[in-house]
């Protein structure tokens, strides 16, 4: 066998093992459970009292894979593209809790994955990991609000360890949060969405991914009639070492930067959209996102 078959071989191997899509972690080397900035202005701003409805949707793609000193890693035809719709339903209920108004939560994302590389394609679509959630909302002041809370992802995607387009991870993560909003009309704007994974260990492969610590975040300016003009995107790092067979080689990072919009009227319709595009990433795909949130009042 040539030098050069055996690289590009060894190539496609790696890339099967680092590229993870929406439904992977950072097992083998890739992507956290959270698809990272997804979030955006008005994030922790606890809707008033009842049902609300909320839709993600947006996509990703990712066309470089980086190693453990930020080092392209050749991988011929590499590329994964992930598109997302994921409902979110939020009962806000009238009870109080240390506080803070008590709030429950639920997403369930419809994913549709594709995985090139080394002349292989994968395609995954339907449901994936949904998320169930518990928070408490404060509102400080008129400008100030915030959230904490807790996530569970759980694995109710489909899941396949030889296929890299799987829709799910098969094992389940709890995810503490913390939200804060600083909303005004006319001035400065500022979101962050601080959460950090606890994640459980994958059975089929008997590999538990490392702890992370990630962020979401949007800085803006009003502009008038419900419009603030600003920049967002996200940051990840990895805390500890994966546990298992399957581990990767380092912890992964990356961050991501871009523009982003808000509109909201005051019959309490929202819209979010930010774009952004990763650097400084480690020991995962790199690639850029563009989200858009929209509230739907009932």
């Amino acid at each position: 066998m040539s030098r050069h078959l055996e690289r590009r071989q060894l190539g496609c191997a790696l890339a099967m093992a680092l590229a993870c899509t929406a439904a992977s972690a950072t097992e083998g080397g890739g992507l956290g459970i959270y698809p990272d900035g997804l979030e955006n202005f008005m994030s922790g701003a606890l809707p008033p009292p009842g049902v609300h409805m909320l839709v993600y949707g947006g996509g990703a793609r990712y066309d470089t894979l980086r190693g453990n000193d930020g080092e392209r890693v050749p991988v011929p035809g590499f590329k994964v593209d992930v598109n997302v719709l994921a409902p979110r339903l939020i009962w806000v209920t009238e009870q109080q809790v240390m506080g803070g108004q008590l709030a429950f939560h639920a997403i369930a994302p419809l994913l549709d994955v594709t995985f090139k590389a080394g002349g292989e394609r994968y395609r995954s679509t339907g449901l994936g990991d949904m998320t169930l959630g518990v928070a408490l909302g404060y509102h400080v002041s008129p400008t100030l609000h915030y959230v904490v809370g807790l996530d569970m992802y759980a694995p109710t995607g489909e899941y396949d360890r030889k296929d890299p387009s799987s829709l799910g991870k098969n094992y389940w993560t709890a995810q503490p949060v913390f939200a804060l909003s600083r909303i005004s009309p006319d001035g400065f704007n500022a979101d962050l969405k601080l959460m950090y994974d606890f994640n459980f260990r994958n059975s089929a492969t008997d590999t538990r991914s490392g702890q992370a610590i990630h962020a979401d975040y949007a800085l803006g300016w009003g502009v008038g009639k419900g419009w603030v003009l600003g920049v967002g995107g996200h940051a990840f790092q990895q805390v500890t070492d994966d546990n298992g067979p399957n581990s990767a080689a380092g912890r992964a990072r990356a961050f991501g930067v871009g523009p982003s919009v808000r509109y909201l009227n005051d019959k309490g319709w929202l819209f979010t959209a930010k774009w952004q595009q990763e650097f400084k990433v480690k020991n995962r795909p790199e690639g850029s996102q563009l989200y858009v949130k929209l509230a739907i009042p009932f």
